[in-house]
């Protein structure tokens, strides 16, 4: 059995008191490298197991579960939603109003690991998931014995010797839907608050994935109001279909007028970095009615376009298949009246 190593945690009751309580640790709030020295935990469904696998070295924790103010669902028709980071994904997934409203980021919360870890996790954590590689999330006798990679202190790259930096994988199934639907979120430090869209919290960067600085806190999660026919949906492919990370899936969002879409925006995850927006599909099917062929011919641009590195379950082919065939289904399920 793995044992959690040694550390201290403190537990805020406010969001002021967990910025105070980064403050006084003097370390890193999202830094996930070896020389973190405090983290943020909600559900901890993430960090404790990568702590039990010696991949996060922190002496300190800083628990958010109790902070309230980070909870809750409210959507208003006519200014949008605003979802708190601490709400777990079994919440966002059975929300009647992000069901009827988001669908694409109700799928992708209701798909996440299992019942269980569902009704832990939270939408913050899942947000601020760490990247993940086959060299990366092993034991750490297995990586003492492989030696390590870049990601973990090395000045080489596993995967790719000869490459430019980490090529770790972007595994967090609520963030390609939240850009597809155009949410922002609000983060809050010491110096005040700030908001970006999420699209722009990940960097192509997988040690440092999330651009979140030193002693800053993830408070809001924002989304648009969506006027006339939006539709969307996410469609996940995993090797176990009850339980894994995804090794391909997309999220797609349109909005229609009768037959015709005006705005199409399709966002794949699980091979690159961080989430990757498809824009020469987006390109293709803005202002047509979406055929067959023309959904076909899309989800081949998709194939195209993505270059998964061999660094998670299933083959980089088995992989770029499957991600023509998601966005297909995706595009498919979208271009339905009623979707």
């Amino acid at each position: 059995m793995l044992r959690l190593p040694a550390f201290e945690y403190r537990s805020a009751r406010t969001v002021a008191e967990a910025l105070e309580l980064l403050g006084e640790f003097g370390g890193s709030s999202v830094d996930k490298t070896p020389e973190a020295q405090v983290m943020l935990m909600a559900g901890g469904t993430d960090v404790l197991p990568n702590m039990k696998e010696r991949i996060f070295a922190l002496q300190r924790v800083v628990g958010l579960h109790g902070v309230a103010s980070l909870r809750g669902v409210s959507v208003d028709p006519e200014h949008g939603a605003r979802l708190g980071p601490n709400t777990t994904l079994h919440e966002i997934a059975n929300a009647p109003d992000i069901r009827a409203r988001y669908q694409a980021l109700a799928e992708a919360a209701s798909v996440i690991a299992t019942p269980q870890i569902r009704a832990q996790g939270t939408l913050g954590g899942n947000l601020c998931l760490d990247t993940r590689c086959n060299y990366y999330n092993q034991s750490a006798l297995w990586r003492k014995a492989r030696d390590y990679c870049l990601k973990k202190g090395s000045d080489v790259c596993r995967v790719a010797p000869n490459g430019a930096g980490c090529y770790a994988v972007s595994s967090c199934d609520t963030a390609p839907a939240l850009i597809a639907l155009g949410a922002t979120v609000r983060i809050a430090s010491r110096k005040g608050e700030r908001e970006l869209s999420v699209a722009d919290l990940y960097s192509d960067d997988g040690i440092r994935p999330v651009h979140l600085h030193d002693g800053e806190v993830l408070t809001d999660v924002l989304l648009p109001a969506l006027e006339g026919d939006w539709r969307s949906t996410y469609v996940k492919y995993r090797v176990r279909g009850a339980f894994d990370f995804p090794i391909a899936s997309v999220a797609v969002a349109a909005l229609f007028d009768g037959d015709e879409c005006l705005e199409a925006r399709v966002v794949a995850q699980a091979v690159a970095t961080h989430p990757l927006p498809l824009t020469k599909v987006e390109t293709l099917l803005k202002g047509k009615h979406w055929t067959p062929d023309l959904i076909v011919e899309a989800a081949e641009i998709a194939y195209k376009t993505v270059h998964p590195m061999d660094n998670t379950s299933g083959t980089i082919a088995l992989r770029r298949r499957m991600m023509r065939a998601s966005t297909q289904r995706a595009l498919e399920a979208v271009a339905r009246p009623g979707a």
